[in-house]
């Protein structure tokens, strides 16, 4: 099994729509740290599991220096984004997102 990790950070805001009155309701941003694991039994015809710059590509490039509510189509708390970056890089297993030095959230896929 092979696998590989991809740490990104991200500056991005966002405000969440909660069920109770929060200050996280107002726009506000955060300097995320996420990170991308992926594992696979095969690598492609290049010798990769994945391309790192792809992850980039995938994540980096669409969240950063955005506003998580206009291109992410949930309520962009860390632990739907988590899911949601498993669910859209390729062979990613688990994600983590860090959204302050003391809150980080994690999805990782059940074993089938």
């Amino acid at each position: 099994m092979y696998y590989i990790k991809k740490r990104l950070e991200i500056s991005s805001s966002h405000q969440l729509y909660l069920s109770y009155q929060s200050a996280c309701e107002s726009l506000h941003g955060h300097n995320w740290i996420v990170t991308v694991y992926c594992k696979g039994k095969e690598l492609n015809k290049d010798g990769m599991l994945v391309d790192f710059s792809d992850i980039k590509r995938l994540i980096h490039g669409q969240l950063d220096h955005k506003n998580l509510n206009e291109v992410l189509k949930f309520n962009p708390t860390a632990e739907n984004m988590a899911k949601w970056i498993c669910d859209t890089v390729p062979h990613c297993y688990k994600a983590e997102v860090q959204e302050s030095e003391s809150n980080t959230a994690c999805y990782e896929k059940d074993e089938d």
